[in-house]
């Protein structure tokens, strides 16, 4: 459950963005304008882009080339945010994104990141026992699957590209997406049909 902000926290907000404006840094439009992107933020564009690039061979391309990229064709601006990789998972390699520092997360396609994954224990664990952290989440992996961990950081953002799910064969792209939740874009879970 969020809790709501203080309100201290929103007065020191509001002249932040005052200064900022009054600096000429920028605009109030262009302040409104970045709150607003962020609120428009979800894990569903995350599951579009995903849905999309397993229906489609050249933008499932553009996905491991140019995450950034990918998601700017899908109406989501990139523009200010670190570049977005997109780790692709095959038989025999599955992929668990963490932030080893703090909670570095590609919100612009996946939304705010969940309480766990900025915790201390979730963010060491998952370097030290990745296989444990996934067996909590109830995810169990192939006998002899590779475990990738991959630290998201200031610089560079990342998200999984699971391996389409047996049995989704002839599903169109808005039924693919409901498989796709955001604990799978960061490899907590898998997809299942």
């Amino acid at each position: 459950m969020a809790h709501a902000p203080s309100p201290e926290s929103v007065a020191l907000l509001e002249r932040f963005t005052a200064a900022l404006a009054a600096s000429g840094l920028v605009t109030e439009d262009q302040i409104a304008e970045q709150i607003a992107r962020t609120d428009r933020a979800d894990p569903r564009i995350g599951a579009a882009m995903v849905a999309r690039a397993w229906t489609d061979a050249d933008y499932h391309a553009l996905m491991l080339r140019d995450g950034s990229q990918a998601a700017e064709e899908m109406g989501v601006s990139m523009a200010g945010a670190p570049p977005l990789g997109v780790l692709a998972d095959a038989p025999g390699l599955h992929h668990l994104v963490v932030c080893t520092l703090c909670s570095c997360y590609p919100r612009a396609v996946l939304g705010y990141p969940p309480h766990w994954y900025k915790s201390a224990a979730y963010r060491a664990r998952a370097v030290r026992d990745p296989r444990g952290v996934l067996a909590e989440w109830g995810t169990t992996l192939p006998e002899g699957t590779q475990i990738r961990v991959v630290d998201s950081t200031a610089d560079y953002r990342w998200m999984v590209l699971p391996t389409r799910p047996a049995g989704t064969e002839g599903w169109d792209a808005a039924r693919l997406a409901g498989l796709v939740t955001r604990d799978v874009l960061v490899g907590t879970r898998l997809p299942t049909a």
